[in-house]
């Protein structure tokens, strides 16, 4: 077999059948699809059985509801493809994504991820195509710094060999799960790619937790790019990748007023002007400079609406 297909299940009984009926639909055949019903409260459950017994591809694991890393978990547990990918239940492929996206795996069998474009936020206001360009990558390093991963760590829009999960899942007692894992995996990885071909429908959806975030989601995300900062090297250099988890900071100080985690650097003005970031982080980073981030942090407060930072 050569493609697992998990989809972690949970209170989706109005957008389910959307989900499933995008992977049936598709051109390529050769996967089996694992239903991991996270104790919904709903028919979810129900409309999970109900299509395994009308396809064998279609296996469903009933369990007590652990969230999202135990649901994705349980899947990889018993997934027997040589590659492993994740839908969320309430989105959904693009027509033929699977076909493109795996005759271009068996051309390159030497991909450990391949990586392909997302319709984001699909049916709201900022609906937006996100492409990440055609490139390999050699260099995890480089993927992470030069290809932004870091803003796009989603465990979905995403194949991966199998091999990766050796040893590896998604923590149980985190938030934003994605951002913890996605390191791990390429800490075994040799080759990743990035395609403009095949689509991920995300769809809009203001309950999810990355439309609400609250003060230990962001924390949780937080820590994550803190130590993938001090794993890379690069906590005490101001880069464009210090910049975003500046601003997670930034967010974070702002719900829980916990004293900041994130180093700072030092740079001179020469440092802060050459860097690709827009006027509004200049100018963040001359007060950081100046005041210091504690002080950035209870300015940046004051003066700023709540949003997501991710």
């Amino acid at each position: 077999m050569k493609l697992s297909i998990i989809i972690p299940v949970y209170g989706v009984e109005n957008t389910l059948a959307r989900c499933i009926d995008s992977v049936l639909g598709q051109s390529f055949s050769d996967y089996e699809m694992i239903l991991v019903d996270d104790g919904s409260p709903d028919r979810s459950g129900a409309i999970c059985d109900e299509y395994a017994a009308c396809d064998s591809r279609i296996h469903v694991i009933h369990k007590s509801n652990g969230g999202l890393s135990s649901a994705r978990n349980a899947g990889i547990n018993i997934a027997e493809g040589e590659y492993i990918t994740f839908i969320d239940s309430d989105d959904f492929l693009g027509d033929n994504t699977l076909s493109i996206l795996m005759t271009r795996l068996s051309a390159h069998p030497d991909y450990d991820i391949l990586e392909y474009p997302i319709c984001w936020h699909y049916g709201g206001p900022d609906q937006t195509l996100v492409k990440f360009g055609a490139r390999e990558y050699h260099d995890m390093r480089r993927y992470w710094l030069d290809g932004k991963a870091y803003a796009h760590t989603y465990a979905w829009n995403k194949i991966y060999v199998r091999r990766l999960f050796d040893g590896v899942r998604y923590p149980t007692n985190r938030l934003y799960e994605d951002a913890h894992t996605l390191p791990h995996l390429l800490s075994h990885a040799r080759l990743v790619a990035t395609t403009e071909e095949g689509l991920y429908v995300y769809a809009s959806n203001p309950d999810g937790i990355t439309m609400s975030p609250d003060g230990r989601g962001l924390s949780d995300l937080l820590d994550a790019h803190v130590q993938q900062l001090h794993d890379l090297g690069i906590a005490n250099r101001l880069t464009e990748y210090y910049c975003h988890v500046l601003n997670i900071q930034l967010d974070v100080y702002r719900f829980t007023r916990q004293a900041p985690i994130i180093p700072v650097p030092s740079f001179s003005s020469a440092d802060r002007r050459h860097l690709p970031v827009n006027r509004k982080m200049r100018f963040k980073l001359r007060m950081l400079k100046l005041l210091g981030i504690k002080n950035l942090c209870k300015i940046h407060r004051l003066l700023q609406p709540r949003r997501n930072s991710r």
